[in-house]
């Protein structure tokens, strides 16, 4: 895994934007996976904006999110589709037709989950799958004890997750307990793997992330075992790794090799 270690949440934001931004310069039709939650805010505000300045275009880009609660028709305030169109999809220049997010609403969400899949190989895959972090190490809704290899399916919350995400839900107001999620496996078949992380309440799970062993205990751990996993997180995220200096002279001499293999292409 590279780990990227930044001074704060923006510039984390900054960082996996121009990510994504590159990605899109250099194939126009790429497949991305895409993320809900306050963490990748900031990041889809500095899409639309490359988007809107001529920057980068949508036009031929797919895209496939990783999770839906169960229960939630597409127009529902807190259903993730919703969430995507108000945050990214409604402002920049993309198809919607080309955009996929499980469907909350399925009559048979057993076999949507086997659709969904069933979609994403036949765009041919995905090229860059954003996440973020739970408390608790999960990614997508694979909390822990799921599968390493699991594909999309309904997906049973913590009680630690339903309890994160009340704040979402008014008093009162139904909140699912149930989810469809793209399962570990089908996130580690992404050519690229891009997981954002800010604040001190992420810093245990990116610790057991990246220095603690590969065990369904941290869904996220899984991320050991993809050949182009990139983490890149905050200060405070990064408050309880053990070698986090260590993580940031490698960067520092990654750039380093960057720079001159850039150099030596130009020349």
């Amino acid at each position: 895994m590279q780990i990227v270690i930044l001074r704060d949440s923006a510039e984390v934001a900054e960082y996996g934007a121009n990510l994504i931004i590159n990605q899109l310069k250099r194939k126009p039709d790429s497949v991305l996976g895409l993320a809900t939650g306050s963490t990748p805010v900031s990041l889809y505000q500095r899409l639309v904006a490359a988007n809107q300045a001529g920057e980068i275009s949508f036009k031929s880009v797919t895209s496939f999110n990783l999770d839906e609660y169960l229960g939630l028709d597409a127009d529902h305030p807190q259903s993730y589709r919703h969430f995507m169109n108000q945050q990214l999809f409604d402002a920049i220049d993309i198809d919607k037709a080309n955009t996929h997010v499980p469907p909350g609403d399925a009559e048979d969400p057993i076999a949507a989950c086997e659709q969904y899949e069933a979609q994403i190989q036949a765009a041919g895959g995905i090229d860059i799958q954003l996440l973020g972090i739970g408390r608790n190490g999960h990614i997508g809704f694979n909390e822990p004890s799921s599968g390493l290899m699991s594909r999309t399916r309904v997906k049973t919350l913590t009680k630690a997750t339903i309890e994160d995400n009340a704040r979402f839900f008014a008093q009162g107001e139904y909140q699912p307990h149930l989810s469809i999620t793209m399962g570990i496996g089908t996130i580690l078949d992404a050519k690229k793997v891009l997981l954002l992380a800010t604040g001190e309440n992420k810093a245990e799970a990116i610790r057991a992330t990246v220095e603690g062993a590969l065990s369904a205990a941290c869904p996220a751990s899984a991320l050991q075992l993809h050949r182009d996993a990139v983490l890149v997180i905050d200060e405070a995220a990064a408050s309880k790794l053990a070698d986090k200096d260590f993580y940031k002279h490698i960067e520092a001499e990654n750039q380093l090799l960057q720079a001159r293999l850039a150099a030596l292409k130009a020349g």
